[in-house]
């Protein structure tokens, strides 16, 4: 369970954030605040945007409609803890992968894989990041391969590595990769230890492993 201050320290960054035109905040904020769904970057960095807005966008973040409802979570949550010492909680992770097209690979990801574009910087865009459910991957373009492909490929050497829940599931996601013409660097098959996999490539020749329980 995230930590009150820290979230109230991380509204009171969006907000700043906001009113310093920093321009990839727009993106989350038109995420999470559906008001903003239909407005664009710098009709968002315009509008009137105050704590109670960047409380309300933290709020949704972690599953709750209000700011309120998330202190009163936290609140309880709090009175039910022991005396031993609090550690942080790792909530998500996000691989960066390396490209030489951006417009290119969000296409791939978009309609391949089935991911939806959360934001695009730059013109040409140099920065973007897509995502699938809980699954989120930033884009860096690059002017050129950063690792050299029978490298990459004699020893695969993965970018990333996503996971679903149930043996079912990677059947199910694998079957709609293969009907969308997706490359496979290796097929779905069951590993020694059990789990199922397969890898895909992206059309810069990274490797994406996508991977689930073998029961």
């Amino acid at each position: 369970m995230p930590n009150l201050e820290n979230l109230k320290k991380q509204a009171k960054l969006i907000l700043r954030w906001h009113r310093e035109r920093y321009y990839p905040v727009a993106a989350l904020i038109r995420e999470h605040l559906p008001r903003f769904l239909n407005m664009s970057d710098a009709e968002i960095l315009a509008a009137s945007f105050k704590l109670s807005d960047a409380q309300e966008m933290v709020a949704r973040e972690h599953g709750f409609d209000r700011w309120q409802a998330l202190n009163a979570r936290l609140q309880d949550a709090r009175l039910k803890v022991n005396s031993s010492p609090s550690k942080a909680t790792i909530v998500g992770v996000e691989p960066q992968l390396f490209v030489t097209d951006i417009r290119r690979s969000c296409g791939f990801f978009c309609e391949k894989l089935g991911f939806r574009l959360v934001f695009s910087y730059g013109k040409p865009p140099y920065y973007a990041q897509v995502a699938r459910d809980a699954a989120r991957l930033n884009l860096r373009w690059v002017g050129q391969a950063v690792i050299e492909s029978t490298i990459r490929a004699r020893e695969e050497l993965l970018s990333a590595s996503i996971t679903v829940a149930t043996a079912e599931e990677i059947k199910l996601l694998f079957l709609e990769f293969q009907s969308a013409g997706v490359t496979f660097r290796q097929k779905l098959k069951k590993q020694p230890w059990g789990a199922r996999n397969f890898i895909v490539t992206d059309p810069d020749g990274n490797l994406l492993l996508f991977g689930g329980p073998a029961n």
